[in-house]
């Protein structure tokens, strides 16, 4: 037996997950199929990261015509937080209820709010989350932030006080950045332009590496192995208990076994390897008797929205400060009575980000626009369909079939957005929505609830039928409201560990 527990995935939920189990006594493993990203002066060059990829996944997967793409994804310790934006927002009450939009409705969570909100808490301490209590409109319950909100540069706070003159209620967003508060041992955050999108070189993100997996690696019995890539996941012959993780090392083809084992690879990567790992007493796929099993797969409707005015200069370095929720109720509108969605600025685009990823873009235009803009990521909610799915073939290359929906929504927050950055003095306003390779916000595919029937996962995040099989990545999730879903990763990542703690505290009884 190489541990009680066996993670694998270092992300938000596996690295939380690791930590919270630290000092149990408990003998922990932690899988990562990447390794450290790598601290080089490339972290900060848009021309490595958006046009060259140099930290992203260099596979293909193909949509459901059979055309490859390549997806935006990396491996590496911490997973996709090491390039996260760091926006931290905890889901609103209503998100875990049910929603009705124009083309369908969301699943009531077998959980609510206040299940996750000491969760909560417990994660934006870990991670450095920085706010300001009681400015958002809908924020649910909550005491005060642990950190101060990260304030305005000049120009982004003439825009807030612009938006407040229209009736709206910008907010300090909610970021995990650390800024030397409490651990003079780790560089602050210096608000640079290379934040959103880009590796933090200065190692001030709160990402899951630094506040999940390099504390686990302090408490005795926590092991972290790189370059480890699980394919496949073997149970006994009664299909009751996960007896092998069959992986792929440096070293060659190696097996391991634990009490537990946890998936925390992505929604897209855990769905495929439960896919993968068809066998005698699983069929269709472990964990996939009612074949839900890389079914509703989510990924956030986003929309970049560039907003230009030649007449102002923008010379914003750190602008990713303001969030918008007046529409994330009610659009407000009396023919429209559905919720819209989450607003929040963009990183700044310079010059340099919009020629890597507009490589047609001529470099003076470039230049003029980056000089002259105003930047926001607009985010609606992706509606679980059961058609929109991952799935495997037999070499274990992943097909991802995905359709978006909620249109009429996203599109009317657009267009309401643009109306209101014309209001604000900006003749050109420019949008661009995501596509199918944008996946970083993917949820859902091993959905958890009370029913086996509907559901892959019970309560406690553990596989219906499958006694010693737990999934902490955003798979669970039955919805994926419009709120960045990070921070409810973590989240529910401490819930499981206290669920866990105690099962092994009894003999690890169901």
């Amino acid at each position: 037996m190489d541990a009680d527990v066996l993670i694998i995935g270092s992300g938000a939920g596996g690295g939380t997950l690791a930590r919270a189990l630290g000092n149990s006594g408990l003998k922990i493993l932690v899988l990562e199929r990447g390794d450290y990203l790598v601290r080089e002066k490339a972290n900060w060059s848009a021309e490595a990261v958006f046009r060259e990829h140099r930290y992203h996944a260099a596979e293909d997967w193909q949509d459901a015509a059979g055309k490859p793409f390549r997806p935006i994804t990396g491996y590496h310790v911490g997973g996709n937080t090491k390039l996260y934006g760091a926006a931290v927002l905890r889901r609103r009450e209503s998100d875990f209820r049910r929603r009705r939009y124009p083309e369908g409705e969301t699943p009531e969570w077998p959980i609510g709010y206040e299940d996750l909100r000491r969760y909560y808490d417990q994660a934006e301490a870990w991670y450095y989350c920085h706010g300001e209590k009681g400015r958002d409109p809908c924020e649910p319950p909550r005491g005060d932030f642990p950190y101060p909100a990260l304030a305005h540069e000049p120009y982004v706070a003439q825009v807030a006080e612009a938006l407040e003159a229209q009736g709206l209620h910008p907010f300090p967003l909610p970021l995990a950045l650390h800024r030397n508060e409490t651990e003079p041992r780790l560089a602050p955050c210096i608000r640079c332009d290379t934040c959103d999108g880009f590796p933090c070189l200065m190692h001030a993100k709160g990402d899951a590496e630094l506040c999940g997996i390099a504390p686990a690696l302090d408490s005795p019995g926590t092991t972290l192995l790189t370059g480890i890539r699980a394919h496949r996941l073997l149970t006994g012959p009664d299909g009751r208990l996960v007896a092998t993780v069959e992986a792929d090392t440096p070293t060659g083809p190696r097996s391991f076994s634990a009490r537990v084992v946890v998936l925390s690879a992505g929604a897209i990567n855990s769905a495929a390897l439960l896919l993968a790992s068809r066998q005698a007493a699983w069929p269709q796929g472990l964990a996939n008797a009612n074949d839900l099993v890389g079914r509703h797969y989510m990924c956030h409707r986003n929309s970049v929205c560039v907003a230009v005015d030649p007449r102002r200069v923008n010379p914003t370095v750190f602008q990713k400060t303001i969030g918008i929720n007046d529409f994330y109720e009610d659009s407000g509108d009396a023919d429209f009575p559905y919720p819209l969605g989450h607003v929040q600025n963009l990183g700044k685009l310079t010059p340099e980000v919009l020629e890597a990823q507009k490589v047609h873009w001529p470099e003076e235009l470039a230049k003029l626009v980056a000089r002259h803009s105003l930047d926001w990521w607009l985010t609606t909610e992706d509606l679980p369909d059961a058609d929109n799915r991952v799935q495997v073939d037999e070499s274990g290359a992943i097909r991802l079939a995905y359709t978006p929906n909620n249109v009429a929504v996203h599109d009317r927050l657009l267009r309401k957005w643009e109306g209101i950055l014309r209001q604000l003095g900006y003749p050109l306003v420019k949008t661009q929505t995501m596509g199918i390779e944008a996946v970083a916000h993917q949820a859902g595919t091993v959905r958890f609830g009370h029913d086996p029937d509907r559901s892959v996962l019970d309560v406690n995040c553990r596989a219906h039928g499958v006694d010693n099989l737990y999934v902490v990545d955003a798979s669970f999730m039955p919805s994926i409201a419009a709120v960045n879903p990070s921070l409810t990763v973590m989240a529910n990542a401490l819930r499981v560990a206290e669920h866990l703690r105690a099962r092994f505290s009894t003999g690890l009884s169901p």
